[in-house]
């Protein structure tokens, strides 16, 4: 038998089991929405009751979403994108920004742009709360509920408005001073096979990712002999550190290692350099006064 549809009354209740899906936890879930756990539990459960069906997992552990609560949430999120989006809307009529600015984005973005200007737009914006989801997949940001998200330009989808902050990035090359002189340095791109390197696995395809060069003014993709293999680039970076191997990363991130000497450089001849850093949000999407503060902000910082 169908279930009615659900009324209004119910909204608040989909709102919460929203964010109890998002955090994974009653106990940050609440927090954020100012209530208790154990209301906030209530509240899910008439939820649960009210469409009869189970739409959490719940342990003494862990929280986690069942298959009909994901394909329920994957559904709500479209109304409730649009109720923030109307929110939002009378945000932007108030004379300060306000609200949460929800994004997606690479941790080397956020290390790289965001975060070392991010005190200063608190104090110019206090109302203006900042929430960063760190990740390398591609997301529908609007089925997903953020904002924006940060790319490289080359990656971005025809149907979103993409604003260029800050210049163009190079990938480096680099190993500890240790595995350099145990090991030696690599002289060209194709002497990597006969190095131990650590590798990223891409979470779209679960590959391993292959090098980038640029070689006779084209950027090629070489092979590297993965002896170390993670998903999470700061884990790598931590092992090059440590000396286990060669590692690549945006120059961006490892500019004060290099610089100090705790990482050295290799290949500088082939290091390839990409376009911009851009930020993106869905060109059918009003754009909430909030995320046209932060863009403005982040532009002047970077053209400095």
């Amino acid at each position: 038998m169908r279930v009615p549809a659900v009324p209004n009354d119910l909204l608040p209740a989909i709102a919460a089991f929203a964010r109890v899906a998002h955090h994974a936890s009653f106990t940050r879930a609440a927090r954020e929405l100012g209530v208790s756990p154990s209301a906030l539990s209530q509240s899910v459960r008439a939820l649960e009751a009210k469409l009869g069906v189970r739409l959490l997992d719940r342990s003494t552990r862990r929280v986690g979403v069942t298959e009909i609560g994901q394909r329920f949430l994957e559904e709500a999120r479209a109304g409730l994108g649009a109720i923030e989006r109307a929110v939002d809307t009378v945000n932007d009529a108030r004379e300060a920004p306000a609200g949460v600015l929800r994004l997606n984005l690479p941790k080397a973005v956020a290390d790289i742009v965001v975060v070392p200007h991010l005190a200063d737009f608190a104090r110019a914006y206090p109302d203006v709360t900042v929430e960063m989801h760190c990740e390398n997949r591609f997301i529908d940001l609007v089925a997903m509920g953020f904002d924006a998200g940060f790319r490289l330009g080359e990656s971005l989808a025809n149907d979103v408005v993409a604003v260029p902050i800050g210049p163009p990035q190079r990938v480096a090359t680099f190993a500890s001073p240790a595995y350099i002189a145990a090991h030696g340095a690599p002289e060209t791109p194709a002497d990597l096979l006969r190095h131990r390197c650590a590798c990223i696995r891409l979470d779209h395809d679960r590959s391993v990712e292959r090098w980038e060069y640029a070689i006779d003014g084209r950027i090629v993709e070489v092979e590297a002999r993965p002896a170390i293999i993670s998903n999470d680039g700061d884990l790598l970076l931590a092992t090059a550190r440590q000396g286990l191997g060669v590692c690549c990363h945006l120059e961006g991130v490892v500019a004060a290692d290099l610089a100090t000497g705790t990482l050295v450089p290799v290949l500088t001849d082939y290091w390839p350099t990409f376009g911009a850093f851009h930020l993106y949000y869905p060109s059918r999407v009003h754009m909430p006064r909030k995320l046209r503060v932060f863009i403005d902000f982040l532009r002047q910082r970077h053209a400095m």
